[in-house]
């Protein structure tokens, strides 16, 4: 009965572990948050590896909380993809897999460089807001990508607002050095997500103009990056698809490239 009675807690505790391990990609360093993605990949051999940089990706509530909310789109395929374009582009030593960073947590402190999807969707409440203020005056860089049209801007916006009451959101001008860190980016164009194979438009809902914005500290630093109305994001979890567009995946690698080592210069 004893042997019994111990198997059965053995069981059990080994049941709890595997909840909050991936069905599908067990070996996934973030894998309790896998079934929030939205592309999951496996990892490589040299997940476990320190470096330079790893790609952080921001975990946050959504309008429908976060077994729904938006923030996994595209990943972790596009980070993939992403990362071995800093691998093959620059010199930085880069880990091979992301880093899923919660909104609530601690651990933002330790990424200098956060990436968001979706922020049409984002609700930061005013801890969290004040928590992301805190992360960004100490050097942090925040970059946001895929979020379309006029609604989808002024629901980012309004949690935006909350973050910096006191700072306004700026056209970044073509001169501006996070256009020209790395890469030369005078002429830009919008970049579409895959919907453009299927649909032949490069816009979404009412965003037709891509635009490139920011909010600065008092020296001039970008310490949020805003790409609104395109689809960086999709751009790099499609780019080894052949029907996407060489030119849009380009420069959707170029624009990443240069906000990551702007970040890391600035």
């Amino acid at each position: 009965m004893k042997i019994v009675s111990m198997l059965l807690l053995i069981g059990l505790a080994l049941h709890a572990f595997q909840r909050y391990r991936s069905p599908l990609n067990p070996g996934n360093v973030n894998a309790q948050y896998e079934y929030e993605m939205q592309n999951p990949v496996d990892d490589p051999p040299d997940a476990g590896e320190k470096a330079e940089y790893a790609f952080a990706r921001l975990r946050y509530r959504g309008h429908r909380g976060y077994r729904r909310s938006s923030w996994g789109t595209d990943s972790n395929k596009a980070e993939r993809q992403f990362i071995q374009g800093i691998r093959r582009l620059t010199r930085i030593h880069t880990r091979s897999v992301e880093q899923v960073v919660d909104v609530d947590s601690d651990e933002i402190y330790k990424w200098p460089w956060l990436y968001a999807v979706e922020v049409g969707y984002w609700e930061l409440d005013e801890r969290q807001a004040k928590r992301i203020r805190e992360y960004l005056d100490r050097g942090g860089f925040l970059m946001v990508d895929d979020f379309h049209g006029s609604a989808e801007w002024e629901s980012f916006a309004t949690s935006l607002r909350r973050v910096f009451p006191d700072r306004p959101i700026l056209e970044l001008e073509d001169a501006n050095q996070i256009f020209h860190v790395l890469y030369n980016l005078d002429k830009r164009f919008q970049v579409p997500g895959r919907q453009y194979v299927y649909s032949g438009r490069t816009y979404e809902r009412d965003g037709i103009e891509a635009r490139w914005r920011g909010v600065m500290d008092d020296n001039g630093r970008i310490q949020v990056a805003i790409c609104h109305n395109m689809d960086l994001g999709d751009a790099w979890e499609w780019a080894d698809f052949p029907d996407y567009p060489e030119p849009y995946a380009s420069l959707a690698y170029r624009i990443g490239i240069n906000y990551l080592v702007y970040s890391m210069t600035h």
